[in-house]
């Protein structure tokens, strides 16, 4: 992340900041397969496409909007991220990085990231939330990697606290009071865009990952550069590779979200509030 990524940041920060006037967002919310109903829920929203912001990436997975709003919830002023970016989507590292450090430039000190994952921990079942204590990621670049510009983040960023404790506690709380079943957890990081091998499963198991997925993690490591406090919210949308004798589908993953979607989002709503 050299000066040539700072000036990008900053060109694309100064674009939405002629949109926030009427808002002041200490908090972020980037939904990811499942999750994208929520941004139903903002009030008094304004809408910015990523296609109008200089240098943003764009939305190509199913499902996921493109859209970046401001808005608030539970009476508090939020920037919501409807629709992430993915490695298997065609970008690099530093893209998937490229989100995060536009919200640290907007004044953001806490990113709230969901994703629908699969559940290897096999006392977990589908519909079950995740709240991620930690998580694996054992391939790809690191997002950080290149010349480090010291006005963005340290070189050597700690990522013992990736994934906020005191955050992590009041979503175990707000997903029970939901009627959730809620586990804390490792997310364990996979490329994609295909499933992960029955194999590669059991070898997550053995190295200690409890759920599998395609995003979440790049951000993290972003956002730990940028020291920011964050909460990782994994929906168990079914079970991963193996555990039952069944294949995988894309439409599995979105009807599961689907059919959760309004126990999510009383979820989300509540902890926003109580943030």
């Amino acid at each position: 992340m050299d000066k040539k990524y700072e000036k990008k940041v900053y060109e694309a920060s100064y674009y939405i900041s002629k949109y926030s006037v009427n808002y002041n967002p200490d908090t972020a919310i980037l939904l990811g397969s499942g999750f994208g109903k929520l941004s139903e829920r903002l009030e008094d929203r304004t809408e910015i496409s990523y296609a109008d912001i200089p240098n943003f990436p764009v939305s190509t997975a199913p499902g996921h909007a493109g859209k970046l709003i401001f808005g608030r919830i539970s009476g508090k002023d939020v920037i919501c991220l409807s629709g992430r970016f993915h490695y298997y989507e065609g970008y690099d590292f530093p893209d998937l990085a490229f989100p995060v450090m536009v919200l640290k430039a907007l004044g953001v000190r806490i990113l709230i990231m969901t994703n629908a994952a699969g559940a290897i921990n096999q006392s977990y079942k589908p519909g079950d939330v995740m709240i991620i204590s930690d998580h694996i990621k054992l391939m790809g670049h690191s997002p950080l990697r290149g010349q480090n510009d010291p006005d963005l983040g340290t070189r050597f960023p700690d990522m013992s606290r990736a994934y906020d404790p005191e955050l992590r506690k009041l979503a175990v709380e707000c997903a029970a009071a939901a009627g959730l079943g809620v586990h804390e957890g490792v997310y364990f990081y996979f490329e994609g865009p295909q499933f992960e091998t029955p194999a590669e499963i059991r070898a997550a198991r053995v190295l200690g990952g409890d759920a599998a997925g395609m995003s979440t993690a790049p951000e993290a490591i972003a956002a730990s550069y940028a020291s920011l406090r964050v909460l990782g919210i994994s929906f168990m949308s079914n079970m991963a590779a193996g555990v039952h004798d069944k294949p995988i589908t894309g439409e599995e993953v979105n009807a599961a979200a689907e059919k959760a979607s309004p126990l999510l989002e009383r979820f989300i709503t509540d902890l926003i509030g109580r943030i």
